[in-house]
């Protein structure tokens, strides 16, 4: 778990949302993960570090982008809405704000 990602979990418990799953595998035989997930309310969320960070690793990477393209096709088809945060979505607080709504919507 990254701090960023443990930064995200500790505003899901101060917002008092119901407590995510972490490391979700939602892709039936596929191993993909995904970082929190919702299973009644079918939402995942993937919290992508580095985003601007130097260089061309992890999720920047042509195979990295490749393979997030197909986790998260792969999460839609499986009936799942996937949102994809970043650092400044975390801590401007924009991505707790989306998973409210996300979460509302399906209450």
């Amino acid at each position: 778990m990254s701090a960023l990602e443990e930064t995200f979990a500790f505003q899901v418990k101060l917002a008092r949302l119901p407590k995510p799953e972490r490391e979700v595998f939602a892709i039936p035989g596929r191993q993909f993960r995904f970082d929190f997930g919702w299973r009644p309310q079918r939402l995942l969320v993937e919290v992508q570090g580095g985003t601007f960070g130097r260089g061309r690793t992890g999720h920047s990477s042509g195979m990295g982008i490749n393979r997030d393209c197909e986790k998260n096709n792969l999460a839609v088809l499986a009936g799942w809405r996937v949102l994809k945060v970043d650092v400044k979505h975390v801590t401007s607080g924009q991505a707790l704000q989306w998973v409210q709504e996300a979460l509302k919507e399906t209450a």
